[in-house]
């Protein structure tokens, strides 16, 4: 199933647009996010820089929300991760899509223009009603968490 998303191409500071943003297959369940950068970044081992898309997005509602994740490549053959493990875009959010990248590596890493530095996914979300209680029902889990139900 497909559904239309506004999306606004900042032009950079000469005026250039971004790269639009495309699904690398047709399986694909998000599409990848490019760095709109002019010249070359160096993420250092241990640091951390956040790098423009050149892109904004508007959700169709507040039933939606788009988040950004880690290309899986980056982080197994680089150790380039998110800053922040999981972007979050809420549907009322218009701003430039950013990316904070992490280096967990030792070496350092080139972000070269329009590498392609992670991937945003829309997805249908809940807001919650909070029903506050004292106790919870009881389940088979209980409190067990953090590998306690096993390997």
């Amino acid at each position: 199933m497909k559904i239309p998303i506004k999306i606004k191409l900042i032009p950079s500071e000469s005026g250039a647009l971004p790269d639009k943003p495309e699904y690398a297959t047709e399986g694909s369940a998000a599409f990848d996010l490019k760095a709109f950068i002019s010249k070359p970044v160096i993420i250092m081992p241990g640091e951390l820089k956040s790098l423009p898309t050149g892109i904004a997005v508007e959700l169709p509602s507040d039933g939606y929300a788009a988040f950004v994740f880690a290309r899986s490549g980056l982080a197994t053959k680089h150790g380039i991760c998110l800053s922040n493990g999981v972007g979050v875009i809420d549907s009322d959010y218009r701003g430039e899509i950013k990316v904070g990248l992490y280096n967990l590596s030792n070496k350092e890493y080139v972000v070269s223009p329009g590498d392609r530095i992670a991937q945003l996914s829309v997805v249908p979300v809940l807001q919650i009603e909070p029903v506050y209680m004292t106790e919870l029902s009881e389940s088979g889990r209980g409190e067990g968490g953090f590998g306690s139900t096993g390997r």
